[in-house]
Parts: C-alpha cells; structure tokens; sequence
C-alpha cells in the first residue's frame, strides 16, 4: 500500500526534527573547540595553561548566547574561572576547592521583620537581593567585605573571616531617621530668607541678598521687611508685632535673653550681621519651649550646621567697624571671635549726623541748646561696641559643649553750658547702657532616636544715667538694670520617620532693680524684685511629606514661685498641602509674660531711652496673657508667590504706662487689655535675575480699659494700613534693591481747644488717639557688589541710601505748655532725613 505524499513530507519534517535535537544535545566536544568557536565570533582573546584544560570536554553552549551568558556556562559546567578584561581578553583560572557559600539573613532593628529587597553589595557590584523572609547568599569570594543596604536604613558593612562556618549570618540594620527639610519656600522677600512649615520666618544672613536700604543682613532691620512687623519710630528698639510693644518680643542670641536690641539708642541692631547662621522669627505658634512673650519671638544662632573652614573677614561703614574671625582649633574644636565699635570717635560723618539728629530731638539734651540763645557751647561724647566668643569642641561622638560670650555696651557723654544774664548755667550728662550674656550648652546623642541638650544661662542688663547741673547744683542719678539666669533642658525622641516627642524642664530667675537718686533736695528711691518661675514642656510633632501633613501640638506648664499660681499654655502649629502649590495653615497659641517695660516720666533718662524694665506683682502689675489664632494660604507656582494670613490677636494684662501715652492718660495708673484683628498679603513674582514683590498689612487695633471713659479707643501702636513695595536685581556678583513703603499715620490726641483758657492754658483733650499724624512715605535704595582677587580674598562694597526723597515725615505728636510762652505748643517727632551710608568688606 503506497502512502499518500502528505504523509512522507510529514514523515520528512519529523525527521529533521529529531535529527536537530540530537545534534543540540549533541556529544560533548574538547574545551580547546568551544573557546576556539567563542574567539572567532564574539572577537575576543582566552589566556589560559594547557594544564588547566587538558582533556576537558562537554557540551558547547547555543551559539545564539551572549558572550557574558557562555562564560557563565562554562563556570557552571567546569571548575574554571573566567575574568573578562573589557570584552576583549578573558583570563582562564582553574578554582583548587569548590566555592563556599556565603549566607545570612537580614532584620530591622527595630521591629525585628525581615528585610525583603536588600541589596547585597560587593566589589561595588550590586550581587544579589534577599527574599522575602530576608534570605542570602551568594560564593565566597578572596574578598569577604560586602555592603548591606536599603531605603530607610542606614547602609552595614559586613566582614566575613576566613574560617569556613555552615552557620548564616544574622544581620540587623539600623531605619535611617533623616530629620526632613521643614523649609516650603525660598526666596521670601530676598534670596536668604525662606518661609518654614511650621510657620516661621527663617533668614540665613550668609545667603542673604539684598533689601531696599540695607547693604548688611541686619536682623532686626531685615524682619520689618516681614509683612505684620513694624517699627512707629524706625527703631530697631521698638519693634512692633501685630500691635504689640517692643518688650513683648522674645530676643534671643544663642539661647540667652537680650533686654537691649539697639546700638545708638535704637538705630542699629546690637546682633553683628556678619556673625549669625540662622534667624528664626516666629509671630504666632512658636514652640512651647519659648516662653516669657505676648508677642513675636526672635531667635539668633551663631552655630553652624556643618564645620566650617577657617575664615576672617573686616568691614567698616560709616558709622562703625568691625571684624569676624573663626579659627578650627583641632578637628573636634573651633573658636570664634566679632568684635565692632563705633568710629564716632575719629570722625562724625553725614550717616552719624542724621542719626543723631534722629535719636536727640525733643530731649532734655536738645531742649537745653534750644532755650540758650547766648554763648551756648557742647561738647559731645558718643561711643559704642559689641563683641562676642564662641568655643564649641565635640568630646568623642556623641558630646559637644559649646560656650557663648556676648557684651554690648552704649555710652554718651554730654557737655552742655550757657552764659545768660553774666550767670553760668551747665550740665553735665552721662547715659550708660550695656547687656552681657553668656550660655554653656552641653549637648549629647545618645544613640539615632534620642538627644539630650542642657543650656546654663545669664544675663545682665544695665541703664544708667547721670545728670549734674551747676544751677541749683543737683545731682540726679537713674538706674534700671536686670539680672536674668536659668536652665534649660531639652529631650529629643525620635519614634520613627514621621513622628518625633519632646520633653524638658526651665527653671528661669529674674532680679530687677529701680534705682532713683536726686540731691537738693535729697530723695532716694531704690526698689528690687525677683521672680522665679517653673517650667515643664511636652511636645509632639508629625511630619509626613507623602500625605503633605505637618501638625506640632505641645503644652508649657508654669508655675510662679512667689505667687504660687500655675499656667498651662498649648500651642499648635498646623500645615496642610492642599496641592503642591498650596498650602493651608493654621497656627494658636496662649502665652504670658512675666517681666516688662514702663515709662514713668517722659523725660526719664534724658527722655532718650526712658524705658525701665519691672516684674509682676500680681496686683498693679499684673502677669500679661495673650491669644492667638491666624489662618494662612500660601500658593507657590511658576515662580509665583501668594501668601495671606487673617488672624485674631488679644492681650491682657497690660498697664497704662508701658503704652508711652503722652495725654491724659500719661499720669493714669490702670490696667486693660489690647486686641487686634488683621490681614497681611504678600505677592511676589521672580524673573530670571529680576525679584519684585509688595506686600499689605490690615491692623484693627484697639485698646479696652474698663475704668476709662470712653472704655476702648485705638491702640498707640495701630498702623490700620501698610503697603511695601520691592524690586530686586541680582546677577553674579551685582545686586541693587529699590523700595517704598507707604503707612497711614498713627494715632494722636488732639487738644479740646474750644475747653482752653488760652491766657492760662491747661491741657484738656479730646477722645484719646482721635486723630492720626500724616501719612508716612519713604523711598529707599541699596546696591552691593562683590569679587575675588587671584589669591581667593574677596571683597565686597555697598552702598545705601534711605529716604532718597528726603520727605520729611512726622512720626509722632503731642502737646504740653510752654514755659517760655505759657501757651500750648505743638511737639513734633521725624524720621531720619536722607540718609546715605557706604561700607566696605575684605574676607578669605
């Protein structure tokens, strides 16, 4: 029987089929053949000894292998190995023994689970990965060092000995805890200043670009650029935060409390621009850890994040010099050293006149000159310097002790006389002021999760003026000063990569004593008190950058010693990105303070600095409490920037005499309270090199004395509308900064004249703060620009000039009745006149 043609061709094909198979597997060939084929098709070179491959035979790998995937046949099928050089020579090595086995498990310390997806690294090849269940393994190797690694652990190195072990390695990695980046945007207002999550303010002055009139990172000038932060009087020494008091705000220079802020009584902050790393300014939600404030708190620290290289830098102005200098002592301690002093003393230039013009007018001292219209004569004296010392040194790995030196001292001499009527009439004034700190800090990482920081602290504050006069041969001596000491410690708990604990304890003692002096006729007065109080901080914090969630909740528990009293103070600090663009915000806080400013007289202390510090009693004096709460929406985007905050702000607790009034309520003792309700706005728009932004303030601010009639007018310190306006240009080592800003005026009394008997004339008023001064406008320039010799010192110029308009703004008003003319006289305060200053700056 024939078969069909179909069939042998199926017959045909099978046949092949087997015929190909059998040659697949085919019979083992000599290893000699099989490099030979491998060399002519991949293009490549064996170096081996016969010995190693004599009469070794076996299978060919498939021709259709890569050349990496036929070695590794080869090292499987034999007891060869084979190093390729660059894919073009393979060196052939005979292995002596069979390749032990290196295994081992991996674990996480903290919660004992296996590690799934490890990466086993050696000879900086990643080898291979574990398993689920954490597992390993891989040949042993010459070298028995490889890397255990993976995201969110802190990457191992393992060393295996030599002595063969059946038993696999257990192997623990530590989570690696990385504190993240709290910052949400940059570039705020100038390159420097940044904006945190948790809602502060943060200024990096060695970042710091460049702001209308300001050719140096000056703190306290910087943050009144900030949107809500003013100053009535330009006055680095009256910086108001929401309607609140300069001596509401919390100072702080490395952890020690300043009760003196200004140089030349308020026109130069006492913080050397050139020596603080990092600015916090916090207007609401500050940390619990911050106490004895209503208001704002301003922290400065000099610490640097990372060690530093050597470095020395000199400046000097057209009011004062100065020079910076930190040298590393070893690799483990470094000292550092800034020094500034008036230059007052050699040459009184235009920028020294207009302050002092400034800082004088309307003073006893000025009042002196203008009522001696014959041989009048001064002789004036006015000198000021700040230095400071830090040493830090890291005792092993896990201590550092830091110490932190601060003095500032202001001084005036004047000597005035006069010849009126062939009598001699002279005084002779001293004004002193000075603040000294110093803080040890001590600091220990016990292990990834828990630190421990403890801060001894002390500082004095002193005002004292002197006055003698020949007429009537009087003496008068003043004196404020503060003593203020304590410790702090603080406990850092790190619980995983979102959430973190913190816990400490304050103790915080402060003495103050008032000291009035006066001769013909003979009076004494000196009156000194001290309070100590207690305080307890818990605090959490979680942070999820995932979920765009940060929420820090945290309590200060205080006790008072003297007057047995407890006060628990919560704040919390919320921040939620909507999108990646926007930001909702909400920040609260209650807070009390213990300690203040007052003025007694006007015309204390020459009426220059006639502020005085006191303490509570709990009576007259009572302990001042605020609230706070603020919503804010921040939208970032293109290079866009928005950012509006509505908040609510009371105080209570306040007294009649640390508000300054200068009307019918100047000799009135009370107490009362303030609240404010505002808007602050900022847009700004960056553009290649170019940064322009303006920014609004709403303040709604008004004063509520029960006692009083009417029982609540508007607070001394309302700017019911600020506007700011900048345009910044930076490229390369050139930068110019031009600006204005516009305010409406602040309140004044205006005398009842229609109740005035104009021939003996006592003051009667109207409703307090009826009224306000004009308007407030000014224009201000800047310009800085920096290069480098060839041998790597760098020098810097700028140049500045405030009020280029030379607009001459009333600042504040009141009224009194005139000796001279026993009629009722108009007293006007003004800012600084046009106002230029230059400096010059050598570091490397």
């Amino acid at each position: 029987m024939s078969l069909p043609k179909q069939f042998h061709f199926l017959f045909f094909m099978f046949f092949l089929v087997l015929n190909g198979f059998a040659q697949d597997k085919g019979k083992p060939v000599p290893f000699k053949k099989i490099i030979a084929a491998i060399e002519k098709q991949h293009h490549v070179s064996f170096n081996y000894t016969e010995d190693n491959i004599t009469n070794l035979q076996l299978n060919p790998p498939k021709s259709a292998l890569t050349l990496d995937q036929k070695l590794q046949y080869l090292t499987e099928k034999t007891n060869l190995s084979f190093e390729n050089i660059e894919n073009q020579f393979i060196n052939i090595y005979k292995n002596d023994t069979e390749s032990q086995m290196i295994c081992g498990y991996v674990f996480s310390t903290d919660h004992k689970k296996p590690i799934e997806n490890a990466n086993v690294n050696l000879l900086n090849k990643t080898q291979t990965t574990t398993d689920s269940n954490g597992y390993f393994e891989f040949k042993k190797d010459q070298k028995n060092t490889f890397l255990i690694s993976h995201i969110g652990f802190i990457t191992k190195k393992i060393v295996v000995n030599n002595s063969s072990s059946k038993n696999c390695l257990q192997i623990t990695l530590e989570p690696e805890i990385t504190e993240l980046q709290e910052i949400k945007a940059s570039a705020i207002l100038a390159s420097g200043i940044s904006k945190s999550t948790d809602g502060s303010f943060e200024i990096k002055p060695k970042k710091f670009g460049i702001l209308p009139g300001l050719i140096e990172p000056d703190a306290l000038q910087t943050m009144q650029q900030i949107p809500g932060v003013n100053s009535l009087d330009e006055s680095v020494s009256s910086i108001n935060v929401r309607g609140g008091t300069h001596d509401q705000n919390l100072f702080l220079w490395n952890g020690i409390r300043m009760f003196q802020t200004g140089h030349f009584f308020g026109l130069i902050s006492v913080f050397n621009p050139n020596l603080a790393h990092t600015i916090s300014i916090y207007k609401n939600g500050s940390s619990a850890f911050y106490g004895e404030s209503v208001s704002s708190v301003v922290a400065i620290s000099s610490t640097p994040e990372t060690t530093e290289k050597n470095t020395f830098s000199a400046g000097i102005n057209m009011i004062n010099a100065d020079i910076y200098a930190k040298h590393n002592l070893s690799k483990k301690s470094s000292i550092e050293i800034s020094a500034r002093k008036s230059i007052t003393d050699f040459v009184e230039t235009p920028t020294y006149k207009e302050y002092f013009n400034k800082v004088f007018q309307n003073t006893t001292i000025t009042d002196f000159s203008d009522k001696q219209n014959i041989d009048y004569r001064s002789d004036k004296k006015f000198d000021f310097y700040d230095a400071t010392l830090k040493y830090a040194h890291k005792i092993g790995d896990k201590d550092q002790i830091i110490l932190d030196l601060i003095t500032i001292k202001d001084n005036l001499e004047v000597f005035q006389s006069a010849t009126v009527y062939n009598m001699n009439k002279s005084e002779n004034n001293v004004l002193r002021q000075q603040n000294y700190g110093g803080n040890l800090s001590w600091k220990r990482n016990w292990n990834n999760y828990n630190t421990t920081k403890i801060n001894i602290y002390n500082s004095a504050y002193e005002l004292l003026a002197n006055q003698k006069t020949t007429f009537g041969d009087q003496l008068v001596i003043q004196e404020n000063t503060v003593n203020n000491n304590g410790v702090n410690l603080e406990n850092n708990h790190i619980i995983n990569s979102k959430f973190t604990f913190s816990d400490g304890y304050q103790f915080n003692e402060i003495g103050i004593t008032n000291l009035e002096q006066v001769t013909n006729p003979d009076f004494y007065r000196k009156v000194k008190n001290v309070l100590k109080t207690h305080a307890l901080i818990l605090e959490g914090k979680y942070n999820d950058t995932l979920s765009r969630i940060y929420f820090k909740v945290g309590t200060r528990i205080n006790y008072i010693e003297k007057f047995r009293k407890y006060s628990i103070e919560p704040r919390i600090q919320f921040n939620y990105g909507i999108n990646k663009s926007l930001n909702l915000e909400l920040l609260a806080e209650l807070k009390s303070q213990n300690s203040q400013q007052i003025i007694d007289l006007q015309k204390d202390y020459f009426g220059i600095e006639k502020r005085r510090w006191i303490v509570s009693n709990n009576t007259t004096i009572p302990i001042q409490r605020s609230k706070q709460v603020s919503l804010n929406l921040f939208y970032k985007k293109n290079d866009w920037l928005l950012d509006i905050e509505n908040f609510y702000k009371k105080v209570s607790g306040i007294i009649t005499s640390s508000q300054g009034f200068q009307n019918q309520l100047e000799f009135v003792r009370m107490t009362g309270d303030y609240e404010v309700l505002g808007t602050e706005m900022l847009i700004q728009k960056k553009m290649n090199h170019f940064l322009t932004w303006l920014s609004y303030t709403y303040n709604h601010n008004n004063y509520y004395f029960s006692n009083f009639e009417p029982p609540s007018f508007p607070n001394n310190f309302e700017l019911m509308h600020t506007v700011s306006w900048a345009g910044i240009y930076e490229k390369n080592n050139f930068k110019i900064a031009l600006g204005t800003k516009w305010s409406s005026g602040r309140p004044k009394t205006s005398p009842d004249l229609s109740q005035i008997n104009l021939s003996d004339p006592v003051l009667v008023y109207n409703k307090p703060n009826n009224t306000n001064v004009h308007i407030f406008s000014q224009v201000n320039i800047s310009s800085t620009y920096k290069w480098e010799s060839a041998n790597g010192i760098q020098y810097k110029l700028g140049l500045s000039i405030l009020n280029i308009l030379n607009r001459k703004n009333e600042i504040s008003e009141y009224y009194r009745v005139s000796s001279l003319t026993n009629s009722i006289e108009e007293v006007e305060t003004f800012s600084l006149q046009r106002t230029p200053n230059m400096s010059f700056r050598v570091s490397f």
